[in-house]
């Protein structure tokens, strides 16, 4: 049994949820995360931010953004996008508040794995400079470039696709 990675840094991060009135007959409200702060701020999980005209911004709880050393490649993918993300994953829960935060990444391909599960909601927020340098400076630290290697087919093997006389003498 391998043992299971652990990240080489962890940055802990506020989520902000904004829950606004729908405009659908079939729901009341729409749920979806907003932004992530720096540090973790020192607020009760689901205090009210702000309240104006129907949205009402949540500081929902704290996460960590996780950085493993094998995935440099795509943090670094995600930082020259054009428009540096977090994803932000809320998953269902029981009780007072429809949701928990259960996830936040700057893996671009983790991100997307989360919207898999269909009854979770998957945000990509913009990334705060200072996680922006944070991870900057970690992949400066730990990226190892990895050389292409292209391999080389091999020839596929005539005798080895003829098809074989099956018994009792059928084909």
């Amino acid at each position: 049994m391998s043992p299971v990675a652990q990240p080489l840094l962890r940055i802990s991060v506020g989520v902000v949820v904004e829950r606004r009135r729908a405009e659908s007959p079939w729901i009341d409200v729409v749920w979806r995360a907003i932004g992530v702060l720096p540090d973790e701020p020192e607020m009760k999980p689901w205090t009210v931010i702000r309240e104006q005209d129907g949205v009402t911004l949540f500081y929902a709880g704290s996460a960590t953004v996780d950085l493993y050393r094998s995935e440099t490649e795509r943090y670094r993918d995600n930082l020259v996008s054009g428009g540096p993300s977090i994803w932000v994953v809320l998953s269902p829960a029981e009780g007072t508040w429809p949701y928990l935060v259960s996830s936040v990444t700057a893996d671009p391909a983790e991100g997307e794995s989360f919207t898999g599960a269909g009854a979770n909601l998957v945000e990509a927020v913009p990334m705060p400079e200072v996680l922006h340098r944070a991870i900057e400076d970690f992949i400066a630290e730990h990226h190892v470039e990895k050389e292409f290697f292209k391999r080389e087919r091999s020839r596929a093997d005539p005798e080895a696709l003829a098809q074989l006389r099956r018994e009792g003498g059928h084909e």
